[in-house]
């Protein structure tokens, strides 16, 4: 018996000095915070995209400018027509087609076109969320948290790229709706397509991203996505083919990442010849997007700060 109560004795706890606060017991999961480089970016992501797919008027609003394209500018512009009325034959007119655009529609030709033109703009706002952030102080609660600064850049370029597909993926059922040839759609045509899109949505959500990094002021950003949106859409294959443009543009077009997704988006969905193979066009692409990426997650490090 004294065993016992002399065992009792020493197993019981020691009374806390009076100054001395008794330390929490936290669950051995809570110990362990997750501070991995993906952590808060599904978090981050679905609070941008809330935000988007929660205003209708929104998305409404951003695709009735591609729609405009393909319904006014894309009808009314019927090159085939133009070549038929000078009294040429039907296989005269495929001909000339076929070597000018690679395809004997050019609603088609424009269609495809036009998912890189949703991509563009859609993705040059992703700078615009950093810059309101910045401004209405999430920014600063933000790099206040165990998040990295990458995770940060990343997830603002993910929600940027979630909402290039989503709304190129409208803007293709538009189009198809409208006459786009769809005799060539296979299901894995249209997959790879969406993959190069998702590609060229990463690179260019990752430019505009690192040009916001450090500003404040939206007036700015706008005035760098205007300065950057028309000619990274002109002077590529998105609206007429290169070999319609002056020599001197050509040469623009050649390094324009714009150009190798539209044409491989091109062959993938309606069979047109391309001015490269679909290997080259991904492989640009795809390099875009990886060196984009990198460079916006390196900056972060530098330049995002409170």
């Amino acid at each position: 018996m004294t065993e016992k109560i002399r065992s009792s004795t020493l197993d019981e706890p020691k009374p806390l000095a009076p100054n001395q606060a008794s330390a929490p017991t936290w669950p051995a999961s809570a110990q362990k915070a997750n501070t991995g480089p993906l952590h808060g970016l599904w978090a981050l992501t679905q609070r941008d995209l809330r935000k988007w797919y929660g205003n209708p008027i929104q998305l409404f609003i951003s695709l009735i400018q591609p729609v405009i394209w393909l319904g006014v500018f894309g009808k009314a512009l019927n090159f085939g027509s133009f070549i038929a009325q000078s009294g040429a034959p039907a296989s005269v007119t495929n001909g000339i087609m076929l070597s000018t655009f690679g395809t004997t529609s050019y609603f088609s030709y424009l269609a495809c076109g036009q998912l890189a033109f949703v991509v563009l703009f859609t993705s040059a706002f992703s700078g615009m969320s950093v810059v309101f952030d910045r401004r209405f102080g999430f920014m600063n609660k933000a790099l206040s948290t165990p998040v990295g600064r990458g995770t940060i850049v990343m997830a603002k370029v993910f929600q940027s790229v979630a909402r290039s597909t989503i709304q190129a993926a409208m803007v293709l059922i538009i189009a198809v709706a409208l006459g786009m040839d769809i005799g060539s759609f296979t299901v894995l045509g249209v997959a790879a397509a969406f993959g190069v899109v998702f590609l060229m949505a990463t690179g260019l959500s990752a430019l505009y991203v690192m040009l916001a990094l450090r500003s404040s002021d939206w007036q700015t950003q706008m005035a760098l996505i205007n300065l950057l949106n028309l000619p990274l859409l002109f002077a590529s294959n998105a609206i007429l083919p290169v070999k319609l443009m002056p020599t001197w543009l050509q040469y623009v077009v050649k390094v324009n990442p714009v150009s190798y997704s539209t044409d491989a988006i091109r062959q993938l969905l309606i069979g047109a010849v391309g001015t490269n193979s679909i290997a080259v066009d991904v492989g640009v692409v795809l390099g875009f997007a990886v060196i984009l990426s990198t460079a916006g997650i390196v900056l972060s490090w530098r330049l995002l700060s409170k």
